[in-house]
């Protein structure tokens, strides 16, 4: 049995998996809630399923980017029932889950994410002859550094993931209007059951997170508030 947890965003979500295979599920609303409403649904989870910590054999979580008060208590719970149960740790991409939703598609997948600041979080993603695979990583820019790399290389992509309607139209514009964009139902989904299956496939690859190394993607650093009437002395 394998845990997942996922606070990247406003949507946490929790899951619990046999070799990948999603056997129960919590997604709920969480902004700014995570340090108190994460441990407390990990252990409803587990009531819910009849799973007992002896029976988990891998941590699995979503390392951002996102939220940076989410992903640190997401990340760094991760870590210590990895570390304190002496389990295997798989980290996986909050923007590769949400292109994952897409897999089958016959082309490039782009996933994008507000990041604030008039900025957007992407990274492009694909299946081919060799598997899924990462394109292009994770990345952070404005809108019209997504559209001159579209341009340039995602014309006959799928765009997932955050998107307004009024981004969907600017990529129509850039890329022209046959341009696929996913369904605003598909768009709003990513739920640690997707986390889970792509993690259980690098574990049983052996590929594997060090509990103590392992760090959230955060693309742009924490700004650090001055306290008031403080200053350089």
């Amino acid at each position: 049995m394998e845990l997942t947890i996922d606070t990247a965003s406003e949507m946490a979500s929790v899951a619990l998996s046999q070799e990948g295979a999603l056997v129960a599920e919590i997604t709920w609303r969480c902004p700014r809630n995570h340090s108190t409403e994460l441990l407390p649904t990990l252990q409803h989870l587990m009531q819910r399923a009849s799973v007992d910590k002896s029976d988990l054999r891998a941590i699995f979580v979503c390392i951002g980017p996102g939220s940076y008060t989410g992903l640190r208590v997401g990340v760094s719970t991760a870590k210590g029932l990895a570390f304190a149960l002496g389990l295997p740790l798989v980290g996986v991409g909050r923007l590769e889950t949400d292109a994952y939703q897409h897999a089958d598609y016959p082309g490039r997948v782009c996933s994008i994410h507000r990041a604030g600041r008039g900025e957007l979080a992407w990274a492009v993603y694909a299946r081919d002859a060799s598997g899924w695979r990462e394109v292009m990583p994770p990345r952070l820019s404005p809108l019209d550094g997504l559209l001159a790399t579209g341009r340039r290389r995602l014309k006959r992509a799928l765009f997932c993931g955050e998107i307004s309607e009024e981004l969907a139209e600017r990529l129509r514009e850039a890329l022209g209007q046959q341009t696929a964009v996913a369904e605003a139902a598909a768009m709003s989904v990513r739920r640690a059951g997707f986390i889970a299956e792509l993690a259980w496939r690098r574990l049983a690859a052996g590929q594997t997170d060090d509990a103590v190394s392992l760090k959230p993607i955060y693309l742009r650093e924490a700004v650090v508030a001055r306290p008031r009437g403080g200053g350089r002395k």
